[in-house]
C-alpha cells in the first residue's frame, strides 16, 4: 500500500494540462494559430482537443486521494462537501460566461436571458457530481459497468434519434434538440456559426467517463504506488484503450465537439500513456529539477484557469486607440518582432506565463485556493 506517499507526478500532470489549456485558449489572433494548437473542425483529432479530457481525468485523479476519506464520515458529509464544490464550480462557470456583467455602451447590466448556461467548468462541477455518486454508492467493478453503458447508450441514442443520413454531423446530432428544448437557443454557444453548445447535456454524460477513469487510475496509484509494474499496467491498458478507440472510429467518429464514445476510449487511453510516462521519469529516474514551473499550475489549478479566462477577456475589453488591449499586445509589440503566426504564439506563451508568475507567487506564500 501506498497511501501516504506523495505523488509528484500527478501535479505535474494536473498542472501542464493547465499550462497548455491557457496557451491553446490565448493565441494573438485565432485565425493564424498553429494547427496543432487548435481543436479539429469536426472529426478528428489535434493535440488542443486532448487538453479538456486530460483536466476532467485530472479531476478524477484528486477524487481518489479525497474519495476514500468520505466512506468514514457517512453520507451527510460526502453530500454537503460534493454539493458545495459543484455549486461554487458551476455558478463560477456561469458568471465566466455573464462576465463584465454591465455593457457599457448600452448602459445597463447584460441581460442573463442571453447568458449561456453550460461551458467548460459547468461541465467540470457536473462531471464531479455525477461520477463522485457513482464511486461512493458503488464498487469500481460497478464504476466500469456504469461507463461501458454511458458509452454504449450515448452512441445508441445518437445513431437512433440523429439525422438518418449523418446522425454524427453538426446538423443531424440529436443533442442539439435536447438542448434547444432545455436550455434555448439564446443560452447555447453560437461559435459554430449556429447555435450550437459542445459543452451540451447529452454529451455531458459521456465526459462522466473521462473523470471515473481518472479517478480508478488514481486510486490504482495511490495502492499500489511508484511501481514498475504500475506503470506497465497502466500502458498496457491505455495502448488497449487507444486501439479499442480507433477501431470504434471506423463507425463512431472521434470527435471532441460531440464527445463521441470513441474520443473518450482515445484520451484516457492517451492519459494512461502520459500519466506512467510521467511516473517513470519523475518518481523511478528522480528527474525533477524541471517540475517547479508545472507544479506551480497544479497547485492551484482551477484558480489560474479562472484567473486566465478572465484576465483574457478583460484584455479584449479595454480599448487601446483603434483597437483592444490584447490587440495592441499582439500588433504592435509581437507582430513586430516576429512573424504572424509566430506571433500569434508568443502572445500565447507571453499571456501563459503571466498567469504562472501570478501561480508562482500564491506558491512562494504557500496561498492554496481550494473550492
Amino acid at each position: 500500500m501506498a497511501e501516504n506517499q506523495r505523488f509528484l507526478a500527478l501535479d505535474v500532470f494536473r498542472g501542464m494540462t493547465v499550462c497548455f489549456m491557457i496557451i491553446v485558449n490565448s493565441p494573438g489572433d485565432w485565425s493564424i494559430a498553429y494547427a496543432p494548437l487548435m481543436h479539429a473542425r469536426w472529426h478528428g483529432f489535434t493535440p488542443t482537443d486532448l487538453v479538456f479530457p486530460s483536466f476532467l481525468f485530472a479531476v478524477g485523479n484528486a477524487m481518489a486521494f479525497v474519495m476514500y476519506k468520505y466512506e468514514a464520515l457517512g453520507d451527510t458529509v460526502f453530500w454537503q462537501k460534493t454539493l458545495k464544490r459543484f455549486l461554487i464550480i458551476f455558478l463560477l462557470g456561469y458568471l465566466l460566461y455573464w462576465f463584465p456583467f454591465y455593457d457599457f455602451e448600452a448602459g445597463a447590466f447584460k441581460p442573463i436571458s442571453t447568458t449561456r448556461i453550460l461551458g467548460v467548468l459547468q461541465r467540470i462541477a457536473l462531471c464531479y457530481l455525477i461520477a463522485s455518486v457513482v464511486l461512493h454508492y458503488s464498487s469500481k467493478k460497478v464504476a466500469v459497468a456504469f461507463s461501458v453503458i454511458i458509452l454504449l447508450g450515448y452512441w445508441l441514442l445518437l445513431y437512433v434519434n440523429g439525422d438518418p443520413n449523418d446522425p454524427y454531423s453538426l446538423a443531424g446530432y440529436w443533442g442539439n434538440a435536447l438542448d434547444f428544448y432545455v436550455l434555448g437557443e439564446k443560452h447555447l454557444y453560437h461559435g459554430e456559426g449556429v447555435p450550437f453548445d459542445p459543452e451540451g447535456i447529452l454529451s455531458t454524460l459521456p465526459s462522466v467517463v473521462n473523470v471515473i477513469f481518472g479517478y480508478i487510475a488514481g486510486d490504482y496509484i495511490r495502492k499500489k504506488g511508484n511501481s514498475y509494474e504500475t506503470i506497465a499496467k497502466l500502458l498496457m491498458t491505455g495502448a488497449v484503450l487507444i486501439l479499442l478507440a480507433l477501431t470504434w472510429n471506423m463507425v463512431f467518429p472521434i470527435n471532441k465537439k460531440i464527445w463521441t464514445s470513441s474520443f473518450v476510449l482515445l484520451t484516457v487511453g492517451l492519459d494512461l500513456l502520459i500519466l506512467p510516462t510521467l511516473m517513470f521519469i519523475i518518481e523511478i529516474e528522480k528527474r525533477q529539477k524541471w517540475t517547479y514551473f508545472f507544479v506551480v499550475f497544479g497547485r492551484n489549478p482551477l484558480f489560474i484557469y479562472l484567473l486566465s479566462e478572465l484576465l483574457l477577456i478583460t484584455l479584449y475589453l479595454i480599448p487601446v486607440g483603434d483597437a483592444s488591449l490584447q490587440r495592441w499586445f499582439y500588433r504592435d509589440i509581437f507582430s513586430s518582432i516576429a512573424s504572424p503566426n509566430h506571433a500569434s504564439f508568443l502572445f500565447a506563451l507571453f499571456f501563459m506565463l503571466t498567469c504562472w508568475a501570478v501561480g508562482y507567487i500564491l506558491d512562494r506564500k504557500k496561498i492554496y485556493i481550494r473550492v
